[in-house]
């Protein structure tokens, strides 16, 4: 591997076309769901192998509660089983995981299953792999502004004191860097209310291929993609000052 090659330390990844590529194979939206997951655990492997140090996945947005019951359903199922496979990975690869959104929605045992996903792997430290669920960017940023004016009622904050720091502090990625790379797989060029703060100056890779097809080869395309952007965050090169 060339070793002027850097490896992005955060990637965010929006996983869609689940419910294309089962339809493809004229298979239950359900499958396509399940296969998801699969490539999911491959890509935490893939990412840890490459060095990625912050690996974010979008699995269930605020928006999907909207889909048919019998989706909902079964993505529910899903997410009981794949927890506990999550949780044997993890451990199994020194792979930390972060829940990020609003569990209060889900039943009892979920919430216990992502507790436990957060607590149980806490102190491992190769790959913190965050996954977003009934999460939304503009539900995230409500909810900070809320903590925020019960503190201002509180008096324990200013409004004078509240600034992009303080902001970033009250988000649920208060604990992350901001990522460096946001890839999404389906082809779709939108963001989809994703880590609307936290994507700033994220570089953007969007690729046709649909989520269960997302392979090693892909995400090794993306990161290559990234080499080749120049990374100015607003600023200007010296050489373009001159």
């Amino acid at each position: 591997m060339d070793a002027e090659r850097v490896i992005p330390a955060h990637v965010a990844i929006i996983l869609d076309g689940n419910g294309r590529w089962a339809k493809k194979r004229h298979l239950p939206r359900s499958l396509g769901h399940r296969e998801g997951c699969k490539v999911v655990e491959q890509t935490v492997y893939d990412a840890a192998r490459l060095g990625i140090k912050y690996l974010t996945v979008y699995g269930f947005s605020t928006e999907n509660w909207k889909r048919s019951e019998e989706e909902v359903g079964a993505l529910m199922q899903l997410f009981r089983y794949y927890m506990k496979r999550l949780l044997g990975i993890a451990k199994e690869n020194n792979v930390k995981v972060k829940v990020i959104g609003d569990r209060s929605r889900f039943d009892k045992d979920i919430i216990e299953g992502l507790d436990a996903l957060e607590n149980e792997t806490e102190n491992n430290t190769r790959l913190i792999f965050t996954i977003a669920v009934n999460y939304g960017g503009r539900d995230e940023i409500r909810r900070a502004m809320v903590k925020m004016a019960e503190e201002v009622q509180e008096g324990t904050l200013k409004p004078e004191d509240i600034t992009e720091a303080s902001v970033q502090a009250h988000l649920d990625t208060k604990d992350l860097p901001d990522p460096d790379l946001l890839i999404r797989t389906g082809g779709e060029l939108r963001i989809s209310n994703y880590l609307l703060w936290q994507i700033a100056y994220a570089e953007l890779y969007v690729t046709d291929v649909l989520w269960p097809d997302f392979s090693m080869e892909e995400l090794n395309r993306a990161i290559d993609a990234y080499n080749k952007r120049d990374r100015r965050f607003g600023g200007v090169k010296e050489e373009q000052e001159a």
